[in-house]
């Protein structure tokens, strides 16, 4: 599903992003960690095409990623409230997102239905613009967006911040139902340790623009990560 190849990203002569080799195949969960200025949001960056690499290339299914659309009918992403539009309702901007993916609002009304106790009667029906709801239910609203026109890239950034403990387990549940059934390749960025191993097949370890871990996750994977990042602390 995603192929990367010998990618370089610099700011100012200063190399923040440094990646040989990656490839993460179809139908795979995978969860991306890192401290801050590790080159997450960098990698995801140039995912979708929002920056271009000094060098190397992106292929997704198959596509290089800068130079041609056609990978972006099966991906979609959030990776923070830039993506929304703060003027529309949710049911407004949910709306908009399907006319673009070529899904009408009865289909998009029965996805909404299906996450309705995600939203906990915070988000549809309110009438309220998406500027004027919290961070959280932004949130909310972004991730769910993401599932409207059955893509099989899905791409968050930090999707468990700004959410209450009740509505994170609820995002678990759904990531790992989405992730159960092999059709769709899910990549993760957070900081939150347990909840990214919780949901993926395999974590990523960024650190200054280098990948320098790939693991398959397994019962000791979450003890290992907090002994790894505590001996950067130390």
């Amino acid at each position: 599903m995603i192929n990367i190849n010998q990618i370089v990203k610099a700011y100012h002569g200063q190399v923040v992003l440094n990646i040989p080799a990656l490839h993460i195949p179809r139908g795979e969960s995978v969860g991306l960690v890192g401290n801050n200025g590790a080159g997450k949001t960098t990698l995801f960056s140039l995912l979708l095409d929002l920056i271009v690499p000094d060098s190397g290339e992106i292929k997704i299914d198959g596509q290089v990623v800068f130079s041609n659309d056609s990978w972006k009918k099966i991906t979609t992403s959030f990776l923070d409230e830039s993506f929304l539009i703060s003027y529309l309702t949710a049911e407004e901007y949910f709306y908009f997102i399907g006319k673009l993916r070529g899904v009408n609002e009865s289909e998009v009304d029965r996805l909404l239905e299906m996450y309705k106790d995600f939203f906990n009667d915070e988000v549809l029906g309110k009438k309220k613009y998406l500027r004027d709801l919290s961070k959280g239910n932004q949130k909310k609203v972004g991730i769910i967006s993401t599932l409207i026109g059955d893509p099989q890239l899905i791409i968050l950034d930090e999707p468990f911040a700004n959410l209450d403990p009740s509505t994170q387990f609820r995002l678990k549940s759904i990531i790992k139902e989405l992730a159960s059934t092999r059709e769709k390749t899910i990549v993760v960025s957070s900081h939150d340790l347990s909840h990214t191993v919780d949901i993926s097949d395999r974590i990523l370890v960024l650190q200054k623009g280098v990948l320098i871990q790939d693991i398959q996750t397994s019962a000791e994977t979450l003890v290992e990560l907090e002994a790894f990042f505590n001996q950067l602390d130390a």
